[in-house]
């Protein structure tokens, strides 16, 4: 059987994605960043057009459940862009929520998610959990076994904010070890905010895909380490383990405001690792790779078009 992502249009071949930021957001709020959210569709509709015409091919949105994904409006520019747009489940730390929302058990927080990337008018395609920093706590307990639960129900990747890149391989032990999810279906998030090698090496030998995300005014140390990273890790013999995506959290990291933004991967990130590391170096990167690390495990019922409010 082929491989299939599930993007918020149906599901596609995993080798149609064309180049992919694989993290991203289009749409993002949170109590934690007041007046810098990502809330206007039509600034969202001319980011993802830039990275269209730059020769970007589809974005991954992490954005979790309450946190101001706008699926509805996703659809539209995804359709407005032709760009493949994977829409994200899951919750992220307790922090980004009003206390009334919070505590959420396990078992109900699986029973959304699979909802979510199952019988939602726009249908996720993987599932965004977060971690401590430097540990998990409760929260993060409860949120990982409901994504580990929804793996398994429905064979979507589980995508990871590690807190300031830190306790990678305290998640895998839990979401692969205790947890039984193949290490294949779990995306590490911002490893670069931690450039910790020899963690990084024992995250991508356990088999995670690891998601290095930049340019960032807030974490730009991560940018000019970068590379170095990635040479460490290919020359490991992990080069098939590595994702990049830009992260955009703000509005003023567009490119439509004066930011990088997303079409910074294409028009300079790709062309940069081709001529550093080789053309087949930068296809598996932003083409390969995530056709891998975003495909569907096994394939639930064919998802139809989304096209209301998730």
């Amino acid at each position: 059987m082929n491989a299939v992502v599930r993007t918020v249009l149906g599901d596609v071949p995993a080798n149609a994605l064309g180049l992919v930021d694989a993290h991203d957001h289009l749409f993002l709020r949170s109590p934690l960043l007041p007046g810098r959210e990502l809330d206007d569709p039509r600034a969202a509709e001319a980011e993802l057009r830039a990275f269209a015409a730059a020769g970007g091919g589809t974005v991954a949105q992490w954005t979790p459940r309450g946190m101001g994904r706008r699926a509805a409006d996703v659809v539209a520019a995804s359709r407005a862009a032709n760009v493949h747009v994977v829409l994200a489940t899951g919750m992220h730390q307790a922090a980004h929520y009003e206390p009334s929302r919070l505590p959420v058990r396990p078992e109900t927080l699986a029973e959304r998610f699979i909802a979510d990337l199952t019988t939602a008018p726009v249908r996720a395609g993987l599932v965004k959990v977060a971690g401590g920093f430097h540990g998990l706590d409760e929260h993060a307990r409860h949120t990982m076994t409901a994504a580990a639960a929804a793996h398994h129900a429905t064979g979507a990747p589980v995508a990871v904010h590690l807190e300031l890149g830190t306790a990678p391989l305290e998640v895998l032990d839990l979401l692969c070890g205790t947890l039984g999810m193949p290490p294949g279906a779990v995306i590490l998030g911002h490893l670069g905010r931690c450039p910790d090698a020899r963690v990084q090496r024992d995250a991508a030998r356990a088999g995670a895909f690891l998601a290095f995300d930049g340019p960032s005014r807030a974490h730009h140390a991560t940018d000019w380490r970068l590379f170095d990273q990635l040479a460490a890790l290919a020359d490991a013999g992990h080069a098939d383990r590595l994702l990049l995506g830009g992260d955009t959290t703000t509005s003023g990291a567009r490119s439509v405001d004066g930011g990088p933004g997303m079409p910074y991967l294409p028009r300079v990130l790709r062309p940069r690792l081709a001529r550093e590391f080789g053309e087949e170096f930068a296809a598996r990167v932003f083409e390969h790779n995530p056709a891998r690390a975003f495909a569907l495990r096994h394939t639930p019922p064919p998802g139809r078009p989304g096209g209301g409010a998730g």
